[in-house]
C-alpha cells in the first residue's frame, strides 16, 4: 500500500487510498451509461435495426469494446501520466457516424 501511495503521490495531493477507490467508484458509475448507449445506438438494435445491416458491428461487440477501451484507457492515464482522469468513447462523434453517416447519407460501416 505504500508504494501505491508513494507512486501517486498521494500524501502531497491530500488524499488517501480509500478516498481514490471511492472516486473512482463514483467516477464509473457516473459514466456507465455511455457503456450501455454507445451499445444502442451505434450496435445492431439501433433506429429500428436499420443499422444492423450486413457487416455491422453486433450491440454486445460494441457494448464490450467500448467497457474495454473506458478501463483500459483509464488505467493507462492513471499509470503513465498519474492524474486522476476517466476516458471514455466520445457519444458526439459515435452519433455522427450512426446517424448521419450511416443512416443519413447511406454509408457502409466500412465507408464510414
Amino acid at each position: 500500500m505504500a508504494s501505491i501511495a508513494s507512486y501517486f503521490q498521494l500524501k502531497k495531493r491530500g488524499t488517501t487510498v480509500g478516498t481514490e477507490v471511492r472516486a473512482g467508484a463514483t467516477t464509473f458509475l457516473v459514466m456507465a451509461y455511455i457503456i450501455f448507449v454507445n451499445a444502442n445506438y451505434v450496435g445492431a438494435g439501433a433506429a429500428g435495426g436499420a443499422i444492423g445491416a450486413a457487416g455491422a458491428p453486433s450491440a454486445e461487440a460494441i457494448f464490450a469494446v467500448t467497457a474495454l477501451g473506458a478501463g483500459l484507457l483509464t488505467i493507462l492515464m492513471g499509470v503513465v501520466a498519474n492524474y486522476p482522469f476517466a476516458l471514455a468513447a466520445g457519444m458526439g462523434l459515435n452519433a455522427v457516424v450512426a446517424f448521419q453517416l450511416i443512416l443519413g447519407l447511406g454509408l457502409t460501416w466500412a465507408e464510414a
